[in-house]
């Protein structure tokens, strides 16, 4: 769209307000609301906000920022209130000077799939985000009682969800995202919306405002949505499931009719690299310290660092279509990650597999969860970290993946973290209480 289609639109929908949205590195949305008399200097991108009250982007002395409107991200969001009709523009943020400001999350994946471009590649893919609703209490604050006793693609009336979802939907629709499926997941309360494959930049944008489209919605239905990986012991987490592969001129790079498995070599050292980051990149796709309560054995989320066709025990699966749909499909990410940086990880690590040749090996088809260690040493299938500081552990290592971060967003990004895990070590849960407090 140009300038003139969007003010058009904005004239013709009487929309009053106009948020130019972004997020921080820890992958929370922000924005910046203008109203009506702001609208053409905010589509030029001269609106300044303060990126000091950002977490990780600067200084107090270096606070000036531009928000950068993405025009193709214009959306007008199906839900308006006595304030008036509100749109939004997704945004990269740039210093004064006009330059890219090196904290931002959607450069930092810009950078990479301009790297995949250089090379002949164009990154496809398409996440699959898990969530619970919740109940709310008396005062409006969330709780973890669920709102269903559903399992998995049950219906009403088990699935008190069901209206929920169907307005998640049409709203996800209306503002331009394809949604393929929706259904109820395993865990009660727990939910899972699929929307169609796109470039990795474009699909990062649609998981930022699915997340928001799904919390607003829930909110209208009374329901907390949440996307923290493991909510309740004793049940699935929430995972992301991301399918991914690229394209050459076209035509599916994954591809190989006649290579063994119907992969090409593009595939199988995108795999190796996958796996050989793996354990670096769990710090940027599980980032919170609940993340690892979701990566144990016995509840469908990958610990293995293996990949497999159909299988899914190890951490990367090959679904069983071929040609067009040839696909990897990464399974260990969770949908508290900031999906910019994750995917710019996630193709950093492929691309390094296919420069480097690295080898993805055989692929294990047996089930990994009922496999021995004995054997899981013999076949060399590492396991992921079992917690955030091990996680941060590796990532300090890997050149790659911080490579593909930037300086600016690795060190803010490990500086947050370290703090979040010495705070988690340091306060008394109430496991320790239910455990000791008695006993000793």
């Amino acid at each position: 769209m140009t300038k003139r289609e969007i003010l058009a639109q904005l004239k013709k929908h009487k929309v009053r307000f106009l948020r130019l949205i972004f997020t921080d590195i820890m992958g929370a949305i922000k924005n910046v609301e203008v109203p009506r008399s702001q609208f053409a200097k905010a589509i030029d991108g001269e609106i300044l906000f303060d990126g000091s009250s950002i977490q990780g982007f600067s200084r107090i002395e270096e606070s000036d920022m531009l928000l950068r409107p993405d025009y193709n991200t214009f959306v007008i969001f199906p839900w308006s209130d006595e304030r008036g009709v509100r749109a939004g523009m997704i945004c990269d943020i740039h210093n004064p000077d006009g330059s890219p400001f090196a904290g931002c999350p959607r450069l930092a994946l810009k950078r990479v799939a301009q790297r995949a471009k250089d090379l002949g590649y164009e990154m496809m893919c398409g996440p699959e985000l898990e969530f619970f609703l919740f109940e709310r209490d008396a005062a409006g604050k969330p709780t973890i009682v669920t709102h269903d006793s559903g399992g998995y693609f049950d219906l009403a009336p088990v699935d008190r969800g069901e209206g929920a979802r169907r307005d998640m939907v049409n709203a996800l629709e209306k503002i331009g995202v394809e949604v393929e499926a929706a259904h109820h997941e395993v865990a009660p309360g727990q939910h899972e919306i699929d929307f169609k494959y796109a470039d990795v930049v474009t699909t990062a944008d649609r998981a930022m405002l699915f997340r928001l489209v799904v919390k607003k919605v829930a909110n209208d239905h009374d329901l907390h949505a949440t996307f923290m990986p493991k909510p309740i012991f004793g049940y699935n987490g929430n995972g992301m499931h991301v399918h991914q592969s690229l394209f050459r001129r076209g035509k599916n790079a994954f591809y190989g009719p006649r290579k063994p498995y119907q992969l090409s070599e593009v595939a199988i050292h995108y795999i190796g690299g996958i796996l050989r980051h793996a354990r670096a990149m769990s710090a940027i796709t599980n980032p919170l310290v609940n993340s690892y309560k979701r990566l144990v054995p016995g509840y469908e989320a990958p610990v293995n660092v293996a990949w497999s066709e159909r299988n899914r025990s190890p951490l990367c699966r090959v679904p069983a279509r071929r040609g067009v749909g040839t696909r990897v499909e990464l399974r260990m990410a969770d949908p508290s990650c900031n999906p910019y940086l994750a995917f710019a990880v996630m193709l950093a690590s492929g691309l390094d597999g296919m420069e480097k040749g690295i080898d993805a090996g055989e692929p294990v088809n047996r089930n990994i969860f009922t496999m021995s260690q004995r054997e899981k040493r013999r076949l060399k299938i590492e396991q992921l970290p079992s917690d955030l500081r091990e996680a941060l552990g590796n990532l300090r290592k890997d050149k790659v993946v911080q490579e593909a971060l930037g300086t600016h967003i690795y060190e803010n990004y490990m500086e947050a973290k370290e703090l979040e895990w010495q705070e988690f070590i340091s306060r008394v849960h109430g496991w320790e209480h239910e455990r000791y407090l008695a006993s000793f």
